[in-house]
């Protein structure tokens, strides 16, 4: 099983960056198939919490959304919205936030809003939702992407979530004193913010991946570290786990989305 795709690659690197005594606060689509791979594998002890106030949540399947039934059903309790946000976001119990979003810029700020012109928009997105709060009050923040020339961009059209600002002490000027996003998982290599300029750096490339491919699909002059390390690949298990959860997902909801 020593095939995989990039998106696995991407997945299971997003997966690896958690540990057993995280409580992740957890965005839907690639965020959530990487912490829910965490939980079945080497960190089965981490707290899964979902925007609708599920806490300690252990879906079988990958949710639709934070309002999916399974959420709810597999959590060890439910809050209001009003408490996840207030008591457990906002209060700090929450150590590393996932998100994921239409657009990225090399400071980690994220746009789920609009592209182009805020009132005369090419595209209106689905909004922030928690993002925004979740970008400023989680310990740490893991931003999971896929890498192209339209989703990475030199300047974004809209900033829907807090990353390092416009870099440098930025985000702490603003009086926000969580560390941001700490690292970004691409299908292509993972990021880390520069100590001092916070710009995203590549720290890792996967395998067979090059530093051409990584600027072709950036819009902006890709940094990298000086000493780069090859993510290791998948193994067996975490094939097997994650190819497993994607089916069950599919079978639980074919059909009820036509």
């Amino acid at each position: 099983m020593s095939d995989f795709t990039p998106t696995e690659m991407m997945t299971v690197a997003a997966a690896r960056a958690l540990t057993n005594d995280d409580v992740c606060f957890v965005g839907i689509g690639a965020p959530s198939a990487a912490c829910n791979l965490a939980r079945l594998t080497h960190a089965p002890d981490i707290t899964l919490i979902y925007e609708s106030g599920t806490i300690g949540t252990a879906p079988t399947v990958l949710p639709l959304s934070i309002g999916d039934g399974e959420l709810c059903d597999t959590a060890l309790n439910t809050v209001s919205v009003p408490e996840m946000f207030r008591y457990w976001l906002q209060g700090g119990r929450i150590t590393v936030g996932f998100l994921g979003g239409a657009q990225l810029d090399k400071f980690g700020n994220i746009n789920t809003t609009i592209v182009g012109d805020y009132y005369k928009p090419k595209v209106r997105l689905p909004g922030g939702g928690g993002a925004p709060e979740i970008a400023i009050s989680c310990g740490e923040i893991f931003i999971t992407m896929k890498q192209s020339l339209r989703g990475f961009v030199e300047k974004l059209d809209f900033i829907t979530s807090l990353g390092h600002g416009t870099g440098g002490t930025d985000r702490a000027d603003h009086g926000v004193t969580t560390k941001g996003p700490t690292r970004l998982i691409t299908d292509l290599a993972i990021w880390e913010p520069d100590p001092v300029s916070k710009e995203f750096t590549v720290t890792s490339l996967h395998p067979g991946v090059t530093r051409d491919q990584i600027q072709e699909t950036v819009g902006w002059k890709a940094k990298f570290a000086e000493t780069i390390t090859e993510t290791p690949v998948p193994n067996a298990e975490e094939l097997q786990v994650l190819r497993e959860l994607h089916a069950r997902t599919k079978a639980a909801h074919e059909g009820q989305l036509g």
